[in-house]
């Protein structure tokens, strides 16, 4: 009865979700939500519910102060949210926690205080944990056993390090091959087609259509799990050859794309922003910035929370509200660093693609419409017909059915409406591409598969990127050269493999050290 799953949400299991700003209540303060969560028959200002919540706190690494307990989660950055989630589901003392991608979206090193702060509470609290991800890195370093689900289907059940390095389901060697690493260059392997939803899956294997080990039997019978190690099981036919099979060699190595960007790229840069300083009303928050980026180059922004990297990438798109000094070249000409004062053609050449699709996609809009947008505003596809198919083509190119272009984005996932706006930008038929965390919100094969996407591109068009991350084995698998941001300031910059081999500033020592990468392919390739 409903007293019954009452009682289990607050007792039995807690969960603690992906985005901590949804979850609290804007309106209280963070004190009363966690009082709150005692539940009925416990008074919230008794002693006991104060010492235990000064008691978590402290294991979260939270001031247990009068004073930050009077805050509102809007006074709080992303990192002390989480922690006040984690929190919370550890107030009545629960068998089991369930975490939901607790640190997608933080920089590395935010997402490494949580990570361990996950760990120290798991271990003194006594609780077990589901940590639900689709970063392996992160789950090599917290996980001791891994299930890796497809389809609604578990696939692959095992000790994390039998998963990480010797995977029986060709998705888990899939996912495994499109992980980046900071440690080395390698091309990243997405993964053909589109994942099939669970409503869609017939009586056959679902990855069937996708595998490049499927038989006929594969899509006429349902598979079983079958044992291929200790406590270590696969759902496939041919388990113990995929475990056994050597991947193909061209995973590893750096792409031979970044050389031709090179060679064609232009001496003094398409893009120079020179002494750009920025101000938030009377905050100066970019100091003294200087970028420069060659055609068919892929510079990454580098840097925490607050470290200026979106301020930055803002100025150049034309996009930041308040003043700007500095000098803007593009294409050898200068620009104005308001969007309004620019040309047409700059306009359509410099694309920006946003951190969080669901705000920067019109609800009430189709898909096609949202994608259409920029060749209507742009004049690159005459007729009607002409632009549908040019909107197919382009969901095509972000792996994404044509079909989708009469749903709304309501109706689609995160990670869908990332590649949505991606496609929408592509649309304009760029030169430069701002990419702000365009990854964050994607799995790693659908983000591998962009990324060869935006290879493809650069190869083919000369496409330049401006690549914004925290995610350091992305640019080590994506960048030419590397900014690294800190406090507004630029404190290390120079070639991605100098930079990540030998860095030199100890903000930079600091962001590889607070890096997961215990993902190692030996095994696999």
């Amino acid at each position: 009865d409903d007293t019954t799953r009452r009682r289990a949400r607050r007792t039995l299991v807690s969960y603690v979700p992906q985005d901590p700003s949804t979850a609290l209540n804007p309106a209280m303060r963070i004190g009363a939500q966690l009082a709150e969560t005692a539940g009925r028959g416990r008074r919230r200002t008794s002693p006991g519910v104060r010492a235990r919540i000064d008691e978590l706190l402290g294991k979260v690494r939270l001031p247990a102060t009068d004073e930050f307990l009077r805050r509102y989660p809007h006074q709080l950055s992303g990192g002390q949210l989480q922690r006040v989630s984690i929190a919370m589901a550890l107030v009545n003392r629960p068998k089991v926690i369930v975490f939901d991608e607790p640190t997608t979206g933080l920089d590395v090193t935010t997402q490494s205080h949580v990570l361990e702060t996950i760990r120290e509470v798991i271990a003194s609290e006594q609780t077990a944990a589901v940590y639900v991800t689709h970063d392996l890195t992160v789950i090599g370093e917290i996980a001791d056993r891994v299930g890796v689900m497809y389809s609604g289907l578990l696939v692959e059940h095992a000790a994390t390090a039998a998963v990480l390095h010797q995977p029986a389901h060709p998705y888990s060697r899939r996912l495994v091959l499109a992980t980046p690493s900071a440690t080395e260059r390698r091309e990243l392997v997405g993964i053909a087609g589109a994942p099939m939803a669970p409503k869609d899956r017939g009586v056959g294997c679902p990855f069937a259509p996708r595998c490049e080990h499927a038989e006929t039997a594969c899509v006429d019978e349902p598979p079983t799990m079958v044992a291929v190690g200790a406590q270590h099981s696969a759902r496939c036919r041919r388990a113990h050859d995929v475990q056994v099979r050597a991947a193909d060699r061209h995973a590893a190595g750096a792409p031979v794309w970044h050389e031709r960007a090179r060679q064609l790229a232009e001496p003094d840069g398409l893009l120079v922003a020179r002494g750009v300083t920025a101000w938030y009303g009377r905050s100066e928050v970019l100091h003294d910035v200087t970028v420069a980026v060659r055609a068919g180059e892929c510079a990454a922004l580098v840097g925490e929370s607050g470290s200026g990297k979106t301020t930055l990438a803002r100025c150049i798109s034309g996009l930041h509200p308040d003043a700007v000094n500095g000098e803007l070249r593009f294409a050898d000409a200068t620009v104005p660093w308001t969007a309004r004062g620019r040309d047409v053609s700059v306009r359509r050449e410099v694309q920006y693609i946003f951190q969080n699709p669901h705000a920067s996609l019109n609800p009430r809009h189709t898909i096609g419409r949202s994608i259409a947008a920029p060749l209507i505003t742009f004049n690159l596809a005459g007729s009607a017909s002409a632009r549908r198919a040019r909107v197919r083509e382009l969901l095509g190119r972000v792996a994404l059915p044509p079909d989708y272009e009469n749903r709304y984005p309501s109706q689609l996932s995160g990670g869908e409406r990332q590649r949505v706006a991606i496609a929408r930008a592509l649309a304009a038929e760029p030169r430069l591409l701002i990419c702000d965390e365009i990854t964050s919100s994607l799995d790693v094969s659908i983000q591998a598969s962009i990324l060869q996407l935006l290879g493809r591109l650069r190869r083919d068009s000369e496409l330049t990127l401006l690549f914004i991350t925290h995610h350091l084995g992305l640019v080590r698998a994506v960048a030419d050269q590397v900014v690294i941001l800190n406090g507004g300031h630029v404190v290390e910059q120079g070639a991605a493999n100098a930079v990540l081999d030998s860095p030199t500033d100890p903000y930079t020592i600091e962001l590889l050290a607070n890096t997961p990468s215990r993902v190692e392919l030996d095994a696999v390739v």
